[in-house]
């Protein structure tokens, strides 16, 4: 709970890399100090991970050091187009297994990525803003995360640009998460979840 910084690094997979075959994403969530504190591993079907893509539903487990599941994040399968706004992204974060602790709601706009973070009744608590091009060449790219009014920056979500050849040959993404000091601990929780959403 006295964490303000993680980093989500998603494992390469030989497999994916040499044949392009998609397989279950692992990630380690770690401090600021390299020390793993969560083990992320993703359950759906070979045809939902290879037929539709980013877009696909799943279920992640993060699990503490000891192999316990701590935090369920799971996402049903939604279209990711701006010109349907019927059916945007969205995802629920339970904490303990079983207890819903929050969602990340996409919110529709035709040019920029926006998710609104609510709480265990569904009630907005922060937003989350991306750039207008989220496909950035040798940077990282920044998703603030603001108040509800969008007035002040409160934390960021940075999807960081890993090299020229692990950008071109997979798919593996890392997530550097900043969130206040004080934030409650379900937000966290639900900011970690964001990460994969994006």
């Amino acid at each position: 709970s006295q964490i303000d910084q993680l980093l989500i690094q998603q494992k390469v997979e030989l497999l994916e890399v040499l044949v392009g075959w998609e397989g279950n994403n692992k990630y380690e969530i770690k401090n600021t100090i390299g020390q793993r504190v969560f083990y992320a591993a993703e359950e759906n079907d070979c045809c939902n991970r290879n037929f539709c893509g980013p877009v696909r539903s799943f279920v992640i487990k993060i699990l503490d050091n000891f192999g316990q599941e701590v935090i369920t994040v799971t996402r049903p399968l939604r279209c990711g187009s701006c010109c349907c706004p019927c059916c945007l992204q969205e995802l629920e974060v339970q904490a303990p297994p079983g207890n819903p602790i929050g969602y990340v709601i996409q919110t529709w706009h035709p040019f920029l990525p926006k998710f609104t973070l609510q709480n265990e009744r569904r009630e907005p608590v922060l937003k989350i803003v991306g750039p207008f091009c989220d496909c950035k060449c040798c940077s990282d790219v920044n998703f603030e995360v603001k108040s509800l009014d969008e007035t002040s920056v409160v934390g960021r979500i940075s999807k960081q640009w890993t090299g020229f050849v692990r950008e071109a040959f997979t798919d593996a993404d890392n997530f550097g998460v900043q969130f206040p000091l004080d934030l409650d601990v379900k937000m966290k929780a639900v900011m970690i979840g964001a990460c994969f959403l994006i």
